[in-house]
């Protein structure tokens, strides 16, 4: 008699997984994303395939699995990768009882040998008319790959125009949505864009992306699918995957986050603190945290609001303090606090420093103090547990 699953899952559960599982495996090169979906029991297929979408690829072979088939294969890809955010959606126990963990490699794109060996203009970095360039050539891609039918409508040599759902306006839509005209068509009009217009559009394209999946092939001379359905989770994931490519590399790193706004990108070793859970429910500790995450890396921060962000978590520290005592020697509960009040941080009085570099040290002591308090909570449900 065949077995039958019949667990029921948290809404999103699967989902969830989902994409962490595609996320891992995209980390690798495209030439081994085949083996490795093997390897952890998925389908097969090809390198070319892969290349042409890393997370596409995974996802497209774990929306045809059940979902205790989905599971058995997250647990595969946590054991064998160590991805704590898939552990941790799986619930598995870790061994390290503060966060430390190196973040999963972004599924970026691979350098070649001139940038390797620092012989590329700029060391590699995009200038604006380089990556509006760039960018350009990304969305030609998508939209020709039917990204954005749904929303933006396509053309028909029978209809001419077949409206989408914003319908036969853009321009009108987008200055509705962003406040500004002349926006659209995006062939025409980026090369004109400020940095201001050129982050609200890829925003405004994030909310408006959707993978195709299913069509009818219209043969009149040639016209090409008209899609209609769509996958709009999808095709977010695959906009974001290629889009971050791009602004990493664009002056000193930006990203879009998985809510389609552009921040600043985190220095390298400490993305994992962004969006690592905080399990501490009291004195609003983890609103003020993500608050002060999110006021540092927007677009617009000033060194005034860089400074309220490394404020802002002082105070969440300063909540902890007196369980932090019981978890902490005296010398280095006094050292952290010194920090923020010897910088001007916290208080306002004589014989603070108030001349060093911003830039350097607001960034130094925000993700001090943001490691700081994950250690510092951990620490502490530790202790209440033993």
């Amino acid at each position: 008699m065949p077995v039958t699953h019949t667990t029921t899952y948290p809404p999103g559960f699967i989902k969830k997984l989902r994409d962490r599982v595609a996320e891992v495996i995209a980390a690798s090169s495209a030439n081994d994303v085949p083996a490795i979906c093997v390897r952890h029991g998925l389908e097969g297929g090809d390198r070319s395939e892969a290349m042409g979408g890393k997370i596409r690829y995974v996802n497209q072979r774990l929306l045809t699995l059940p979902n205790y088939r989905v599971i058995e294969v997250a647990e595969s890809v946590a054991m064998d990768d160590g991805d704590v955010e898939l552990l941790r959606l799986l619930d598995v126990p870790k061994t390290q009882p503060v966060p430390a963990q190196a973040p999963t490699p972004p599924s970026g794109r691979r350098t070649y040998y001139s940038e390797r060996n620092g012989r590329t203009p700029n060391g590699g970095r995009l200038d604006r008319s380089t990556f509006i360039a760039l960018f350009r050539s990304e969305f030609t891609r998508l939209e020709e790959a039917g990204f954005f039918a749904e929303h933006f409508g396509f053309s028909c040599v029978d209809a001419d125009r077949i409206d989408g759902l914003l319908g036969s306006d853009i321009n009108a839509r987008m200055l509705f949505s962003i406040g500004k005209p002349f926006l659209w068509p995006i062939d025409n009009q980026c090369a004109n864009y400020d940095q201001d217009d050129l982050f609200s559009v890829i925003e405004f394209l994030f909310d408006h992306v959707s993978k195709p999946l299913t069509g009818t092939f219209h043969q009149y001379n040639d016209c090409g699918m008209h899609w209609n359905t769509f996958d709009r989770d999808l095709g977010q994931a695959e906009f974001r995957s290629t889009v971050n490519v791009l602004l990493d590399r664009y002056e000193d790193g930006w990203e879009l986050n998985t809510s389609g706004e552009i921040l600043e990108r985190a220095p390298e070793g400490t993305e994992s603190l962004l969006t690592a859970e905080l399990p501490y429910d009291r004195g609003n500790v983890q609103s003020r945290v993500q608050s002060a995450i999110k006021k540092f890396r927007q677009r617009q921060a000033t060194p005034d609001d860089r400074r309220d962000a490394v404020r802002d978590l002082g105070d969440a520290l300063e909540f902890l303090r007196p369980e932090a005592k019981l978890v902490m020697t005296k010398k280095d509960d006094g050292a952290l606090f010194e920090i923020a009040n010897n910088f001007g941080i916290r208080h306002n009085r004589e014989g603070q420093q108030t001349d060093y570099d911003q830039t350097i040290w607001l960034s130094w002591m925000f993700y001090f103090y943001l490691a700081t308090i994950h250690a510092v909570v951990r620490l502490i449900n530790k202790s209440k547990a033993d």
